[in-house]
């Protein structure tokens, strides 16, 4: 039976939603920033050994992946079960932010493939925990026709931040070192400030879940929310196979050289978030407003897998721009439309956090499983195309498993 959503909270403020932005902008930033500069620097091989350093960047984001997974859904969980009096979402926010930037800086210090290794799965697991606790202020305070808007908060802040953070370590000629240790400061201050000032009502008994033993993966068992969590993860790695070799890709698919390299990623980053933003914002005010976030996030993964398609059939600079254009629109009203449609899915109340830890680990696995799969299909084929085609393959799986999941009926 289609479930009907209501709107049972009170509409949030400017000042809830501006807080709300500033804790994702500093989350993506240090999540990103690494995955798309500082760790392939840090990791990248000599020309004539340049595949290694592609698997060692692939085995690195993986385990950080996995770390991921365990750490967001765990935290989620723990913090649905506060004690009554107890503020549920405060502490681990303020955790994660905290534990993460300890591992940055440490990461920045790291030499060798195993340490870096280390200090990532530190990282991972900070921003999981973080994530975990922001992600649930979206079904504990917010009313169903905001949740697209929040969303469209997550998704653009999602570029801005890669924009942010690549800008400033290219712009200001940061090192390997200098460039973590700006990541922790930004994650410390902002993260941790946006935490503390967000409101988080202390726990009630009612709030509590009950029944722990037999409520274990409960989520998991509801149809659509299976679905949707499938065609979730199907797309993220997809996206995470477009998106986390670009550097690679631009070092020894196109050959350019090291600082033209960086320079061009940094182009196409500012490309791709422009068109990001703008899916988000029109496509989160778009389905508050009707209500249909299925057909637009289905529609998403297709304009996903185009850009896939188009860097495949013609491998050239210029392709790689429009090919970030459209993996911008793509993923941008995925990313936003995608989350507000699984939060209007939640199966109970009681569980948002463990629920929405477990919609995040979709993009940690994605991040787990792309780069892995990215590097051993380099590796098949001594080049990049199969990576782009696999890449838009996925994205279409994706948006086809989502479309088994059922709408709710907003209730009027």
């Amino acid at each position: 039976m289609t479930e009907v959503v209501g709107a049972r909270t009170a509409r949030a403020g400017v000042r809830w939603m501006s807080l709300f932005t500033l804790a994702w902008l500093a989350i993506w930033t240090v999540q990103l920033t690494p995955v798309q500069l500082l760790l392939p620097l840090q990791l990248d091989t000599p020309e004539d050994d340049w595949i290694r350093g592609v698997v060692s960047s692939g085995l690195v984001l993986g385990i950080g992946g996995l770390a991921g997974i365990i750490a967001g859904p765990a935290a989620g969980a723990l913090s649905d079960r506060a004690a009554a009096g107890r503020h549920r979402r405060r502490p681990w926010a303020v955790g994660g932010a905290l534990f993460t930037a300890v591992c940055l800086a440490l990461t920045g210090y790291a030499e060798s493939p195993w340490t870096v290794g280390a200090g990532w799965v530190g990282v991972s697991i900070g921003v999981a925990v973080s994530s975990a606790a922001f992600t649930a202020l979206i079904a504990d305070q917010l009313p169903t026709t905001q949740r697209g808007a929040a969303s469209a908060a997550v998704g653009s802040s999602q570029a801005v931040g890669i924009v942010v953070g690549v800008g400033l370590v290219v712009l200001l000629g940061l090192g390997i070192h200098e460039g973590y240790l700006l990541l922790a400061g930004v994650i410390a201050v902002v993260g941790t400030t946006a935490a503390l000032l967000l409101p988080d009502p202390p726990s009630t008994e009612a709030m509590r879940p009950k029944q722990i033993g037999r409520r274990r993966l409960a989520s998991l068992r509801d149809r659509d929310f299976a679905w949707m969590l499938s065609g979730r993860l199907v797309t993220n790695v997809g996206n995470a196979l477009g998106t986390a070799l670009f550097l690679f890709f631009l070092l020894h698919g196109l050959g350019q050289p090291s600082a033209v390299a960086q320079d061009n990623l940094l182009l196409l980053i500012v490309v791709y978030t422009v068109f990001v933003v703008i899916a988000s914002v029109v496509t989160g005010i778009v389905s508050d407003r009707t209500g249909n976030r299925r057909t637009l996030t289905v529609t998403a993964t297709v304009v996903q897998a185009a850009s896939g398609v188009a860097i495949a059939l013609v491998p050239t600079f210029e392709m790689t721009m429009i090919a970030a254009a459209l993996m911008g629109l793509g993923y941008g009203a995925f990313s936003t439309v995608g989350l507000a449609f699984a939060a209007d899915l939640l199966p109970d109340e009681q569980d948002h956090a463990r629920d929405l830890g477990i919609v995040n680990v979709t993009a940690a696995l994605g991040q787990l499983i792309g780069p892995v799969l990215g590097a051993g299909l380099v590796a098949l084929v001594g080049g990049f195309w199969l990576v782009f085609v696999a890449a838009a393959v996925l994205s279409l799986v994706g948006g086809l498993l989502t479309a088994f999941a059922r709408q709710p009926v907003r209730a009027s």
